[in-house]
């Protein structure tokens, strides 16, 4: 990549951007964690979140990144030498290698699912035959490390280009289009039967369904469809010029974010419940649900293989900047390099992430905590991991920037006002911090011994 390479539009850096916030911790993960965490509750806890915590974290992550103008472990060092800051982009590089270790296994179910739609195995099935058919897929060890690989590959033979030629290119034509596809999809599943009663679990909130845990799901959910605490966004916002408007970018991104989720749920929550299907159903309820919302279409197939091939594109553009960070700090720029260590990357990821794939298979009773290897990466990266990243990141941004840079760099390409301004300091500072110790303290049952 040459040492000048930058995003070449300012909607496509925000397009890559929230395809890497959008992906499968939108269309995948927050319907069935919704479901799981209390429906319309969960929602407004994981608004509030996103609004309140994520929006400011993501604002400081990009005047960090673009600040910086270097991988996510050289920005740390150059802006806090000596100390040891520069953990926080190795922990991120971390982050990222686990989490894609674990999104690639589902990333290879969409491809298995595209592969038994285009070959006639998805014809006039029943709902029980649609549940058979995602419990055969993953538990054919074959199957899911081959869907696994060819997801992983596809991911580098992206990434290897660069980030124009490849991030950028990829996500300014699969997002609108994905997009477009969604919303035909939720007008369809609102004429079903169930919709009000899928439409009112969402939306309506009933707090009588929410724990301690659902509330950590709901902060991990945010910090997942959106990739902060990760150096994710650092690494992106790296590759911007001066001009571009980093509040609004970010708000634009948070936006989709939440709108996609939203699409999500009204896609699936009216199948759920149309077909009987429990809302708590866990990571099959996308696989179960949607293919039945389609059967009922005219053309059904048709759509359902065009949204698994949409589909595969928003996990792809996910996955692209997971790897991405831990390929910026090995590679320096270097085209050469950047080919050579991505293809190493993915490799080892695909390695990392063989348990998981086997752990509805040949791993099925192989448990820690109680969780399959797959489950417990999920939940170790999103629920642990990403909280603590974040919260790491907004004190390094809070307490060892000055706040007079972090206003200018700020305001470079935006007419930022002070109050705007304050107030985003406030909750990045304050709020952000104090929030996520909060719900760990409840989680570990602290607050409860407190009060």
């Amino acid at each position: 990549m040459a040492q000048n390479e930058q995003w070449t539009s300012k909607i496509g850096f925000i397009l890559a951007a929230a395809g890497s916030a959008i992906g499968l911790g939108a269309i995948w993960k927050f319907p069935y964690i919704a479901g799981t965490g209390g429906g319309g509750a969960f929602f407004l806890v994981f608004l509030l979140f996103a609004l309140l915590i994520g929006y400011p974290l993501l604002v400081g992550e990009f005047i960090v990144g673009r600040k910086g103008q270097d991988d996510a472990i050289s920005i740390y060092k150059k802006m806090a030498p000596g100390s040891m800051w520069h953990l926080l982009g190795r922990v991120g590089v971390l982050i990222g290698i686990l989490v894609l270790s674990f999104y690639s296994v589902i990333g290879g179910w969409i491809i298995l699912y595209l592969f038994e739609a285009l070959t006639g195995g998805l014809n006039g099935l029943s709902m029980n035959q649609y549940v058979q058919l995602f419990e055969r897929i993953i538990s054919d060890p074959a199957a899911t490390l081959i869907g696994q690989f060819i997801f992983i590959a596809l991911t580098v033979v992206v990434v290897a280009k660069g980030v124009q030629q490849g991030i950028e290119k990829v996500s300014k034509i699969l997002m609108p289009v994905l997009f477009v596809l969604f919303l035909i999809i939720v007008v369809r599943s609102l004429t079903l039967e169930g919709a009000a009663e899928g439409m009112k679990f969402l939306l309506i909130p009933d707090f009588g369904q929410l724990t301690s845990e659902s509330i950590l799901f709901a902060l991990g959910q945010a910090f997942f469809t959106i990739t902060l605490g990760s150096s994710v966004m650092v690494t992106y916002a790296s590759y911007l010029p001066k001009t571009q408007n980093l509040p609004r970018s970010a708000f634009s991104i948070i936006m989709m974010n939440l709108f996609v989720c939203l699409l999500a749920g009204l896609a699936i929550f009216p199948g759920v419940f149309t077909f009987g299907i429990e809302p708590s159903a866990g990571p099959p309820l996308v696989f179960i649900a949607l293919p039945a919302v389609f059967g009922q279409m005219g053309f059904g197939l048709f759509f359902f293989i065009a949204f698994l091939i949409l589909f595969l594109f928003a996990a792809l553009t996910s996955a692209f900047s997971m790897i991405e960070i831990a390929v910026a700090v090995t590679a320096k720029k270097d085209l050469v390099k950047r080919q050579r260590y991505t293809w190493m990357f993915g490799l080892l990821i695909f390695v990392i992430g063989i348990p998981s794939a086997l752990s509805y298979g040949l791993m099925a009773d192989v448990k820690l905590f109680d969780k399959t290897v797959f489950d417990l990466v999920d939940y170790a990266a999103s629920n642990v991991l990403m909280p603590l990243g974040a919260l790491f990141t907004s004190l390094f941004i809070s307490r060892k920037l000055k706040k007079s840079d972090l206003m200018r760099e700020m305001r470079q390409g935006a007419n930022v006002s002070l109050p705007f301004f304050h107030t985003w300091y406030f909750l990045l500072k304050y709020a952000a911090p104090a929030a996520i110790v909060v719900v760990f303290l409840d989680v570990l049952g602290v607050l409860d011994f407190i009060f």
